[in-house]
């Protein structure tokens, strides 16, 4: 049965832009808000410090008021738990004894997750007051204090900056990877990759230099962080720039919604990839917007320790983009079977009637265009 708009364009059209497009835009709403409207603990890594009744009471109740929220790992001390978060194993501890809760945090690790753990330390106080855990005097109280083990930058102490960096290096990255791509005058594919290369280290250095220099929210490490920031421009302009000479113009919108509508609202660069709904952390961190947010982190504050999966992810991306530059066209210029140009080209000039002198000339440059044509996709 035909279709009712297979001979009408302007139907299809007006189908598109009233039926398709409002879909479209809806799943990057859902894509982009779903993520940050269901923030919540999931698993978080917190350290315990001793084993003592208060702790213990604290654990189960934290167990009971929200189950799945906090994965508890012991330590016999603070100073312990203090390495712990300094490695990565931990987002932060609570240290509790039965006139006082010292809170460690972390809030370069992510300033949700610190803000979340001084309020579960409040929360424990003002639960052991009203129980009357501070002894036979009514009116003792149990103290909190909070000591942050790792301190963001003092320039950006919510974190917004480094956080809102994510977006505009996962578009820029696609940019780059899309005019290398493309640009004509790149005749051969390791020149391509050559600009590419200089093109996202000078992007990087850009990057940081308004990052650091003017906002000043990545105060440590200052070449390994331009590093980070070049590599995971790299990753992303690498497979940008694969998937566009793999696909042509399909793999630059393959690379836009799969690095910009799911890798950057799933990055947890705002918060935390603990903190966001399960399965969609492992897709972002398995992506290299979210890979390289945590590679960042872990470089600028925590001397690299915990980014060491990070960078395995975003070196296999960019080894997959580097291999697609490569050799890309090679593999999707011809199916199998069919002749060449420079074989059809043969036949027929074979069959043309010879015209004197003035033939080798115009097959010899018959074949040198077509050998500049193969050196352009080559």
């Amino acid at each position: 049965m035909r279709s009712p708009l297979s001979g009408n364009p302007a139907g299809r059209e007006a189908a598109v832009a009233v039926l398709v497009l409002p879909l479209v835009i809806s799943l990057v709403v859902l894509l982009f808000a779903w993520p940050a409207g269901r923030t919540a603990p999931r698993d978080v890594p917190v350290g315990i410090v001793g084993t003592g009744a208060a702790s213990q009471h604290a654990v189960e109740g934290l167990v009971h008021e929200k189950p799945g929220a906090f994965d508890f790992h012991l330590y016999p001390d603070q100073q312990a738990a203090r390495s712990a978060i300094e490695n990565r194993d931990v987002y932060g501890a609570l240290a509790i004894s039965a006139h006082d809760i010292t809170v460690l945090t972390a809030p370069a690790a992510s300033t949700s997750v610190a803000q979340l753990l001084g309020e579960v330390g409040q929360q424990l106080a003002d639960r052991a007051a009203q129980q009357g855990a501070a002894g036979p005097q009514s009116s003792a109280k149990i103290h909190v204090r909070a000591l942050d083990v790792v301190p963001i930058a003092a320039e950006d102490p919510r974190g917004v900056v480094f956080s809102s960096a994510v977006f505009p290096l996962t578009i820029c990255a696609i940019l780059i990877g899309a005019f290398v791509s493309t640009a004509r005058g790149l005749r051969r594919p390791w020149h391509r990759l050559l600009t590419l290369l200089v093109a996202c280290g000078a992007a990087g250095l850009g990057a940081y230099l308004v990052a650091q220099g003017f906002l000043g929210a990545l105060p440590h490490d200052h070449v390994a962080t331009w590093a980070v920031l070049s590599l995971v421009l790299i990753s992303i302009s690498a497979t940008a720039a694969g998937l566009v000479r793999l696909l042509g113009q399909a793999g630059l919108g393959l690379s836009a919604a799969l690095m910009v509508f799911v890798g950057n609202p799933f990055s947890g660069a705002g918060s935390a990839p603990d903190m966001l709904p399960k399965g969609v952390d492992d897709v972002g961190q398995w992506l290299p917007p979210g890979a390289g947010a945590s590679l960042l982190r872990d470089t600028a504050y925590f001397d690299g320790n915990g980014g060491s999966g990070h960078l395995a992810v975003l070196a296999l991306w960019t080894v997959c983009g580097f291999t697609a530059v490569m050799f890309g066209r090679r593999i999707t210029r011809q199916a199998p079977g069919a002749k060449t140009g420079a074989t059809a080209s043969g036949a027929s000039l074979s069959s043309l009637p010879a015209s004197g002198a003035a033939s080798p000339d115009r097959r010899h440059a018959h074949a040198h265009a077509h050998a500049r044509r193969d050196d352009d996709d080559g």
